[in-house]
């Protein structure tokens, strides 16, 4: 298994447009025939004749991770050291955005699901994408078509197999839609349950999986705590599955939407108990790792200086301008550049910054985090497997 040639903890840009999560469902569609579709990840190759493709994104399975999970995970390592490749997500690496540039095959900018929480333009309220339903209409807050849909048109048999309780979320319909969905409450009915979709269709045919348990314990416990492992030896048994299974004319493609990293108590800046920090900020969104700071009028500039004097090497502090200029969200559109913050605060190294009393005491509490643009975050696989 070779890796990326930075550490850990070194900045990474996402890699679009040829080396990304959002490159991943295009190349498929494109072996598949959908029209306008294009193998920007270079599959053919490897699956000429394939005509049946399944899609597993395994939640907080980053490249980073893959070594520690080996010793319970090995049919995880083996294919990563077989036929694993490093792609990059996209930014922030965080599951919701993530999981809409799977299904759009975009970056952040333009479908604007722009983090895990950000400001709903126009007022105070901060949206969590996870808990949304129906406000905002899915279809307006996300407009762009997923590649579900587009498949689905070209007359491919599109599935989604996830959890039963995110069926018909808002950011289920902003990632997934056009997808049957079936619901899958463990491993074991989401490998038999993508594998029947796999095998019903006549022609062409695209299966989507979802699987949370590796990042839930990741963030309740800790990466390579023991319920991790446990977790990870889970997502093993569903590869082996997914693998033995396959039939001759299909692939599996199995990526993650992020890594994780451990986060000590002493990196943990809480900026509900320091008045520095919450000078001149109206509204805060976005993460532990990544913070929108939606300011005051006219403050832009004394929040900056607040926020870099006391956060210091712990993060990058910078304006929204200077984000959207940095590319890490693709082209932002007009109607998607508030749901940034008006300052952008990135974590460097292993820091967070807290919010013990504005947020849910949980939120704070977590043992590993993501979000941010370190190499262990932000490094995906990409394992692809024939049947």
């Amino acid at each position: 298994m070779t890796g990326p040639a930075v550490g850990p903890l070194d900045p990474v840009a996402p890699r679009y447009a040829g080396g990304s999560l959002a490159d991943l469902l295009p190349s498929a569609c494109a072996l598949l025939g959908v029209p306008g579709a294009a193998d920007l990840l270079g599959l053919a190759p490897r699956l000429a004749g394939v005509r049946r493709i399944a899609v597993l994104l395994v939640d907080g399975l980053g490249w980073y991770q893959i070594p520690t999970a080996a010793p319970y995970a090995p049919t995880v390592a083996g294919l990563a050291a077989a036929v694993g490749v490093p792609l990059t997500t996209g930014f922030p690496s965080t599951t919701p955005t993530s999981l809409v540039s799977l299904g759009t095959g975009t970056a952040s900018g333009a479908h604007g699901v722009l983090g895990f929480t950000v400001r709903v333009p126009d007022t105070d309220r901060v949206l969590s994408h996870i808990e949304w339903v129906d406000d905002p209409e899915p279809l307006r807050w996300q407009p762009v078509p997923t590649w579900y849909e587009r498949a689905r048109a070209a007359g491919v048999a599109v599935t989604v197999v996830s959890r039963p309780e995110y069926a018909g979320s808002g950011l289920t319909l902003a990632a997934n839609r056009g997808g049957d969905y079936r619901g899958a409450s463990n491993v074991d009915a989401l490998a038999a349950r993508m594998l029947t979709a796999l095998a019903a269709g006549t022609g062409p045919t695209l299966v989507s999986g979802y699987h949370p348990d590796l990042d839930q314990q990741g963030h309740l416990s800790g990466v390579d705590s023991p319920p991790w492992r446990l977790a990870a030896a889970a997502v093993d048994r569903l590869l082996a599955h997914l693998v033995d299974g396959l039939p001759p004319d299909a692939a599996l493609l199995v990526t993650a939407d992020h890594g994780q990293l451990n986060v000590p108590d002493r990196h943990r800046i809480d900026l509900d108990t320091d008045p520095r920090l919450r000078a001149g900020v109206r509204v805060v969104a976005g993460e532990p790792r990544v913070r929108y700071l939606h300011v005051e009028p006219g403050a832009t500039a004394d929040v900056v200086a607040a926020w870099s004097a006391v956060l210091g090497d712990a993060a990058r502090v910078i304006t929204r301008d200077e984000a959207v200029a940095s590319g890490w969200f693709g082209p932002v559109p007009e109607e998607h550049l508030s749901r940034i913050g008006d300052v952008v605060v990135i974590c460097r190294g292993t820091y967070a910054v807290v919010a013990t009393r504005s947020e849910k005491p949980m939120a704070s509490r977590l043992v590993a985090y993501h979000g941010a643009d370190t190499a262990v975050e932000m490094t995906i696989p990409l394992l692809v497997v024939r049947g």
